[in-house]
């Protein structure tokens, strides 16, 4: 275990937390504009708290009513409609191997270690996850650790959650500690989108750890507007790439937020400014309550032949979709005549 030193950034981003937006009414407010035209779709919270940081909200603009930020966080009356082939657990995870532990895949396990985000995004596949089973306490993390050490097939853990970010510094350590001591394990995967919603997140003591750590680290965010990346996340996402940390982005394909060739584009070219590469875009998981972000198949195929126009090869993600129950993410057939 590696003792972490306390800082400004480990103080401020729990400030930051506890800061949060958690009235539809107060968000809207704050970025000037009027409640009243929204008042059908609010109470949508009841289905699913609102959670929204001030420096996420920062990065909106203000008077903008379709700002494509405020669209992925804001209750809307849309939520109450039950839409044919939009489920409760689209992907069939409320299973798991271990209270907290889902092995979907034969050489990556992933860990939930915290079952709560800073942001609550209104079409996230695990928006009615049984987190309250499945976010293990001191001995259920250790079972999780002796599951893994008996299945040499493993050989990376990815922490999710929630966002395990959620998680203290300390907390982190103890854990990952934990992890090396397993002779197997070779990668250790970050999925999150916690710093993107409060940069600060990205604690100094923190990239000391991982750089440390005899596990090759990777962090993937969870970026699906340019917007999102502004120049104070691109310039700590720039210092931890160049301490070796590797950075990739997930995004999601939603209509109304992303769904163009031109902010895709723009997507993926902020994203390598800031040192990251662009990794998959997801068809949405047919959750219920976000039938209302769906872009259909042929429409996202479309639009990945417009990016392999506009970008490198390395700067066009790959369209995937999940499906419960396969050992691998599916790669969505573009039908597209090799060049």
């Amino acid at each position: 275990m590696i003792p972490l030193n306390g800082s400004d950034s480990h103080i401020n981003w729990q400030k930051e937390l506890a800061q949060v937006f958690t009235s539809p009414e107060q968000l809207l407010e704050y970025l000037e504009l009027d409640p009243g035209p929204w008042q059908a779709g609010l109470t949508a919270r009841r289905l699913f708290p609102m959670r929204v940081p001030r420096p996420f909200a920062d990065k909106m603009e203000k008077g903008n009513p379709h700002d494509p930020l405020l669209r992925q966080v804001l209750p809307l009356a849309e939520e109450f409609l039950q839409v044919p082939g939009f489920v409760k657990d689209p992907l069939a995870e409320h299973d798991s191997a271990l209270p907290g532990l889902l092995h979907k895949y034969r050489s990556r396990v992933l860990l939930i270690v915290r079952g709560g985000c800073a942001v609550n995004c209104r079409y996230c596949f695990r928006r009615h996850f049984p987190y309250d089973d499945n976010s293990p306490d001191k001995a259920g993390r250790e079972r999780a650790l002796d599951y893994i050490a008996a299945h040499p097939e493993i050989n990376e853990v990815i922490l999710s959650g929630g966002d395990p970010l959620m998680a203290k510094d300390e907390h982190l350590d103890t854990l990952i500690t934990g992890l090396e001591a397993i002779p197997h394990l070779k990668r250790l995967r970050i999925h999150t989108r916690l710093p993107v919603v409060i940069p600060s997140r990205l604690t100094d003591g923190l990239l000391q750890r991982l750089r440390l750590s005899r596990l090759q680290t990777v962090m993937v965010l969870h970026v699906n507007h340019a917007n999102e990346v502004d120049d104070t996340l691109a310039s700590t996402l720039l210092d931890w790439r160049s301490a070796g940390i590797t950075l990739l982005n997930q995004g999601v394909l939603l209509a109304g937020v992303n769904d163009d060739a031109d902010t895709l584009s723009r997507l993926s070219e902020r994203l390598f400014e800031a040192g990251v590469l662009p990794y998959y875009l997801y068809l949405l998981d047919k959750v219920e309550g976000a039938a209302h972000f769906n872009v259909e198949e042929q429409q996202a195929r479309q639009l990945m032949a417009q990016l392999l126009t506009r970008l490198p090869g390395f700067l066009v993600p790959k369209l995937v979709r999940e499906i419960g129950g396969e050992t691998s993410k599916t790669p969505v057939d573009l039908g597209l005549e090799p060049r």
